[in-house]
């Protein structure tokens, strides 16, 4: 058997490819949209994808699948499970609980596991040659290493209203099926530490069985349902906006793009020209290079394993945008815009400083004058990061704006007041002072230590105990 686990760090997304070395035959499970991987991988190993799979309708990427099977003529093996608002809409093999694919062999029983999505499925791996006992399950995003998949996604991301406690109970019951399952299995989700997919992901890439019984948090419940429920539905972080759209394009028809594109860099009238047409700017250098210096109007998303998220939560599918980015750096963030679908990029130049505008800068300040000034009656301090890790440790004072949802939230703050940003250790906040100085605020103070370097320091806090109080 040939084994290979696909890991992108910007999703913390995990793609298989699997084969039987004595047919030449394999599959791949959850593919990314830039499927050049995975054909390089089965041309080196002398194997031909015959097969295509998904563990259920992908949130927080645009799936390769399609694209895969354009490139290979594979088919594709997808989840007929969930009912019928859960079907994909496009010529597929559907699979439903106790159905086997042969791959070689190789054989993956398919175990419906809901919960985490409605039509959500669970491939349990035999190789024969080997052993006529299960090796490994690939669970997509119904147990991870050390949590499980939230059921509140289609609620809080999609709209759906009420589904989330009925997701919750789905997953309480299909985790029964988790447990019976042989303690040596090994066990390959489809997301790790990072994903917004859960709460709780563990950074190691795979487990077992039987150390997922004795140390997963959501195992330990025994037969009380209503006591796991509410600590699954506790927490959660926010679900990215792009997510909704992601569900959307994931289940439709839709254009393909087999190829990774290339796009132009821009000369310097063409860049001023999209200035002028109020073409988005994204500047994805550094946050201390962007402070020392920016286009006014731009938005600082760094290029660093983020950059694909919070591109999701600021840009609409529909918008067209440019980038200021490093060349070396361009086929990186290209495959990380692909990968949710913004397809709209038209170019990028590497230097501001010869455009001939005049430039910004951001103020950025040390841990001494944001103490100083955090007891202004005139300031207003901004805690930037999510709810979850809002309640459980913030400075006394401050209001919760979260950086994704900031932009919705403009009339909370008070225009008259200096403004004093922070979030976790300076990335988020820099994203917000771009986004208040695109909505006319200038006077920001980012104290880009933020909570580490506050904790580190010692200072006092107001914890998930006195959360009332404050």
């Amino acid at each position: 058997m040939f084994f290979e686990h696909i890991y992108e760090k910007g999703l913390s997304m995990g793609s298989y490819l699997i084969g039987c070395q004595a047919t030449k035959e394999s599959i791949v499970i959850d593919a990314k949209r830039d499927i050049d991987t995975y054909l390089e991988i089965a041309k080196k190993n002398n194997l031909k994808i015959t097969h295509i799979a998904e563990t259920h309708i992908h949130a927080d990427f645009l799936s390769g699948s399609r694209e895969l099977a354009a490139a290979t003529g594979a088919k594709m093996y997808l989840s007929d499970e969930g009912g019928p608002d859960w079907q994909y809409e496009f010529p597929h093999t559907g699979l439903k609980d106790g159905d086997v694919i042969k791959v070689g062999n190789l054989s993956f029983e398919v175990i419906h596991t809901p919960g985490h999505t409605p039509e959500s499925i669970s491939f349990l791996l035999t190789d024969h040659p080997s052993s006529e006992e299960p090796v490994m399950i690939f669970t997509g995003d119904f147990v991870f290493v050390g949590d499980v998949g939230r059921p509140d996604l289609l609620e809080k991301a999609a709209g759906i209203s009420g589904t989330k406690e009925e997701g919750a109970k789905q997953m309480f019951e299909a985790l029964k099926k988790f447990t019976v399952l042989p303690d040596f299995v090994q066990v390959w989700p489809a997301h790790g530490a990072g994903s917004a997919c859960g709460k709780a992901l563990g950074a190691v890439a795979s487990s077992t069985v039987g150390y997922e019984k004795a140390r997963n948090w959501a195992l330990q419940f025994g037969d009380d349902q209503e006591e796991f429920i509410e600590a699954l539905l506790d927490g959660q972080p926010e679900p990215p906006k792009y997510f909704a759209m992601m569900k959307k394009l994931n289940k439709v028809d839709r254009p393909l793009l087999t190829e990774l594109p290339k796009h132009p860099k821009l000369s310097k009238n063409a860049f001023l020209d999209y200035i002028q047409k109020g073409v988005k700017i994204i500047d994805t250098r550094d946050k201390f290079t962007f402070a020392k210096g920016f286009i006014p109007g731009s938005y600082n998303i760094q290029a660093n394993n983020s950059f694909s998220t919070w591109m999701g939560w600021c840009m609409d599918f529909d918008e067209d945008f440019v980038l200021i980015a490093e060349d070396e750096k361009m086929e990186d963030l290209t495959r990380k815009l692909m990968r949710i679908g913004l397809d709209n990029m038209k170019g990028y130049i590497s230097d501001i400083s010869e455009l001939g505008i005049e430039i910004e800068t951001a103020d950025i300040i040390g841990i001494e004058e944001f103490k100083t000034l955090a007891q202004n009656a005139d300031a207003q301090l901004i805690d930037v990061r999510g709810e979850s890790e809002y309640k459980d440790c913030c400075i006394h004072g401050s209001d919760n704006l979260f950086v994704g949802t900031l932009q919705n939230n403009i009339d909370k703050i008070n225009r008259d007041k200096q403004l004093i940003i922070y979030c976790q250790a300076g990335d988020r906040s820099s994203i917000a002072f771009s986004i208040l100085r695109k909505n006319g605020f200038r006077n920001i103070k980012n104290y880009i230590g933020g909570m580490k370097e506050w904790n580190e320091n010692s200072e006092p806090v107001v914890t998930k105990s006195q959360i009332a109080y404050h």
